[in-house]
This record gives structure tokens, sequence and C-alpha cells, in this order.
């Protein structure tokens, strides 16, 4: 995520990138709210919350510089946790300073040091921060820090703002300087968000693209909290993928680090411009999914299904599964689909084509007069049905924008929702929109301007 292309040549603008660290509910995701100006990083008051180490924007005093929140750091865990923890020795590695988080009113652990003779192998600058200092007592408390040997602890409060100025001047010292950009970005990498329900292996997908382990993976639902946001060159070209949390329910009926989960994940689909639906092939399909894809198409963003775990599927799951698209996707039987298995990487370089047919469907533009000949045609051959002895009539049409493409009829009366599906239909074959939602409004003619 540290560099960003220019548009005059092939050379690249580096954005200084700090890496938060620190041992599991030492406040790390509360801290780097504070240093955004913002909400992003899912927060809760039980350990383990954070486990991807998840990439944020950040700008004080006129520089721009990059925040990686990372999981609980414990050099001696096992399991998921050793894979957290793992995903945090990364994001040091590739850091250009580290910001160590200590609990003042706890003091120094094992944890502690052992964490800090890693960072002092690694020979990047560090800053200590002392969070969770309220008042003169806790700067006493965090006074004690200086024993760890990383020089002056800053005393914060993450949760009130207590010292959080001299915090961010120390990490502008500890970063270089940013270069200034002489050409505006054009363009930019496409955006495109990994979506689905839990452990459907959304993170194995981005970690196979990526080539390397961006996303922690573990066999237990729910690892992905936070949406981790990679930069991955995939078909000779530059993308932005952003793998999401796995969505188990609806918004409302979630709870604790779940709901905020799910309101990041939606948050990561506005702001993608095409999603990709994984989906268990060797499962059958459920009401999440369907509802997961609703919301993509909602959204107005372009989408592909990927149907994952293809190496688990037999004759006899592919006859059913068949079946299951027929019956339960039918509404989006535009987007392209693609099987994959994500654990091994078979077929997984279907899926820039299924991205780049997705997204030029999403930007596709017809002219004003193709759309009037095509709806001239449709209604001579195809007339409203007669309601109460009226009939409604397209009288003309316009696109009025694209991603997604959205039309405008204007008519003499309102359209049965039957014949706008059919309108929407008859407008896929006639000029394709694969891979993208096609949005019709209807304006029927007023009677004021029927009496003119």
């Amino acid at each position: 995520m540290s560099t960003r292309p220019t548009s005059s040549d092939e050379t690249t603008v580096r954005t200084p990138v700090l890496a938060v660290v620190g041992r599991p509910n030492v406040g790390k995701s509360t801290l780097v709210n504070r240093i955004i100006g913002r909400r992003e990083a899912v927060v809760q008051d039980v350990p383990g919350v954070t486990r991807d180490r998840v990439s944020y924007d950040a700008n004080w005093n006129g520089r721009s510089f990059t925040v990686v929140d990372t999981g609980g750091w414990d050099p001696d865990a096992r399991g998921l946790a050793e894979r957290i923890a793992a995903q945090a020795e990364v994001a040091v590695s590739v850091a250009d300073a580290v910001l160590f988080v200590v609990d003042a009113a706890v003091g120094i652990t094992d944890a502690d040091e052992a964490v800090v003779r890693i960072l002092r192998k690694s020979g990047k600058p560090v800053v200590l921060a002392a969070n969770k200092v309220d008042d003169l007592r806790g700067e006493a408390e965090a006074a004690a820090l200086w024993n760890l040997g990383l020089g002056e602890p800053f005393p914060v409060s993450a949760l009130h703002g207590r010292g959080s100025g001299d915090l961010l001047d120390a990490i502008l010292e500890a970063l270089p300087e940013t270069p200034e950009l002489t050409d505006t970005e054009i363009g930019g990498p496409r955006r495109v968000a990994i979506v689905g329900k839990p452990n459907v292996g959304k993170s194995s997908l981005l970690n196979k693209l990526a080539r390397e382990d961006r996303a922690v993976v573990d066999d237990a639902a729910g690892t992905t909290v936070d949406p981790v946001d990679e930069l991955i060159e995939l078909g000779g070209r530059t993308w932005r993928f952003i793998d999401t949390a796995g969505i188990r329910k609806r918004v409302k009926e979630a709870s604790g680090h779940e709901y905020y989960a799910s309101l990041r994940t939606g948050a990561a689909i506005e702001r993608a411009e095409v999603c990709v639906m994984v989906v268990d092939a060797s499962q059958p399909l459920s009401e999440q999914d369907q509802r997961i894809i609703t919301s993509v198409a909602e959204a107005g963003r372009a989408l592909v299904i990927a149907f994952n775990k293809w190496d688990l599927v037999d004759e006899e799951r592919r006859f059913y599964l068949d079946r299951e698209i027929d019956r339960e996707l039918v509404r989006v039987q535009w987007a392209p689909r693609v099987n994959i298995t994500a654990r091994t990487g078979w077929h997984v370089d279907k899926l820039v084509p299924a991205l780049d047919a997705a997204l030029g469907g999403w930007q596709t533009r017809i002219t004003t007069g193709q759309l009037n000949s095509f709806l001239g045609r449709l209604v001579a051959e195809h007339p409203h049905p007669v309601r109460g002895g009226k009939q409604s009539r397209i009288m003309f049409g316009t696109q009025a924008s694209t991603e997604p493409p959205t039309f405008v009829l204007f008519t003499t009366g309102v359209l049965e929702a039957s014949y706008t599906r059919f309108v929407e239909r008859r407008l896929r074959e006639e000029f394709g929109f694969v891979g993208t939602p096609v949005h019709l409004q209807v304006r029927p003619r007023k009677r004021n301007e029927r009496r003119r």
C-alpha cells in the first residue's frame, strides 16, 4: 500500500508507512482512530478484535502517511494468535517506522520485552506510546517505560486524545519526508471488494492473488474483522483489493464487533467499483448469499460471482448447483461466474477477464439515438398491457449516467414492474451490460402536461 502510480511516467511516489504494534488489548486500534481522525478501525473491549494488518491514510500538519494497524503481538502465541503475530512482524518489515503501544497502567510485561528485542533487530525507528494515561498519576507510571530502552515514552490517552499531538509530532520526526507531488494521479487502481459469508475463502483468495500471506487465514469463521486493503499486481496492472469481514447475519441482528465489521463491509462495498462475491460451491446457496448479492446490486456496483472450493464439488453437487443458480440467482444472471479453488490457485487467473468484463459493462454508455431506436422497436413489437381501458406507452428515454448504467424512461403513464423488468432484459440482450446492475427510472407524464 505504500506506492501509487503517477500520471507522467512509471515512477512512483512513496507514502511513508507507520506500523502500529503491541500486545493484545493495549488500545492500538483506538489510537489508530485517534491518529487518522476518524472511527475506521473496529474497537471493542476484548482482546483479539484486530487480526489482519489493516492500512489507513493519515495526515498531520500537512504531511501524509499510511498507518498500518495490526493484531495483538505475542511472540509466544500459538494457533490463530501465532498467525496474527506473524502479520505484525510483516507489518514491521515493510514499515518506515514503528509505533510501539504499551499499557502504562499495566507496565512492562515479558511479552513487551520480547517485542522490543524483535524491534531492535529490525533496525526501524521506534516511537514508544504509553497508552491509557489519563492523569498525572498515569504520567508517573509511564516514566517507568524508559526501562524498555526505546527512548522517551510519550504518555497518551487514545480514548480521550490526551497527548496525541506530541505523539504525532514524534511520529513525523521518525518517518521519512514525503516528496512533493508534481503530477496528479489519474484514475488510480481499480477498486475490488471481496465479499461473502464467513469462511468461504475470501482471505485465501486475497493471499493467492497477492502470492503471499497478506491476510490471516484460519478454519474459524469470522477471522477477518476489519476490511484489509491491499495493492496487488495482477494481469500486468495494479488493483486495489479489499478483503472484507464475512457477513453472517443482518446488520440489525449483529452485535459487538460483528456489528461494526458489518458496517465496515458495507462501507467497503460503497467504496469499491466491482465486488467479487465468493460463494462456497460445496454448500447449498443460502439466503445470506442472496442478501449480500442484493446489497451489491442495490449499491450499484459491478459484480463477479466466484464459486470457491471447486475441488470439493463432485458430479452430484454440480447437478444441484446448476439448479440452485437457475432458481436462486435468476435476478443476477448478468453477473460473470468463475469456478475457482483459492487454496490451490486453480483458475484464479480467470478473475481478471471477468473483472474487466464487469467493469466494462458498468461503464457502458449508449447514445440517445441508439436507445430511442431500440425503444421504438420494442414498443411496436411488445406494447404495454392495457389496464382499466388505458395503455401506458414509452415516449422516449435517455441514459442519465454510467457506473452503473442508469436510464430515465418518459412515459404516458405508470409502467408495471413486470414490464419494466422486461425492458431491462431486452436492453441487456441488445447492448450487453455484462456484470452490472441496470437502473431504470420511470417518469410518467403529468396531467397538466397532457392538456398542453
